[in-house]
This record gives C-alpha cells, sequence and structure tokens, in this order.
C-alpha cells in the first residue's frame, strides 16, 4: 500500500528537486561550455575534462537519489527537466 507524504518526505522531495535544478543548470551549463571549447576554442582536451565532469556530477547525484527512493528520485529527475526547459527557452531567446 502506498504510504501518505510526511513532512519530513516532503522537505526531502522538495530539496531534491531543487537540487536536480541546480544539478541541471549546472550541467547544460557545462555542455554549453563543451561545445564552444570544441567548435571555437580548438581545445578538445579541457572538453573532454569537462564532459567527464558533469557526467560524473550527474551519475554521483542520481545514485545518492536512488538511494533515497522513487519519489526523490523523480523529484530530481523532475527539477533536472525543468532546468532544462529553462536553459532550453533562454537559448532560443538568446538566438534571435
Amino acid at each position: 500500500m502506498t504510504e501518505p507524504m510526511t513532512p519530513g518526505l516532503f522537505i526531502t522531495v522538495a530539496a531534491f528537486f531543487l537540487g536536480g535544478m541546480l544539478m541541471g543548470f549546472g550541467y547544460f551549463h557545462a555542455l554549453r561550455a563543451t561545445a564552444y571549447l570544441i567548435v571555437c576554442a580548438g581545445r578538445p582536451l579541457h572538453a573532454l575534462a569537462l564532459t567527464l565532469a558533469r557526467v560524473c556530477v550527474l551519475v554521483s547525484g542520481f545514485y545518492i537519489a536512488v538511494h533515497l527512493g522513487g519519489p526523490v528520485l523523480l523529484a530530481m529527475f523532475a527539477g533536472l527537466l525543468c532546468a532544462r526547459a529553462v536553459m532550453l527557452r533562454q537559448t532560443r531567446r538568446d538566438a534571435v
């Protein structure tokens, strides 16, 4: 059976949603910097290091969320998707 959401779980879910947003903003900002390093700066080794760093941060964040349960994992993923939507909107606005 499902249990009602307790105040402690609600605070944890909200914290991981915000953490997912922060992690998402960092991830997509680093992705943009990686593309710049490859295309404009001609520094593929720096881009590789940045790629490894952003993937390690993403995996470690989700690893922690997995151990705290499904609602926390979903909240973190939702925060990441919200950050992606905001970054895409900002990128499209800058391109126009």
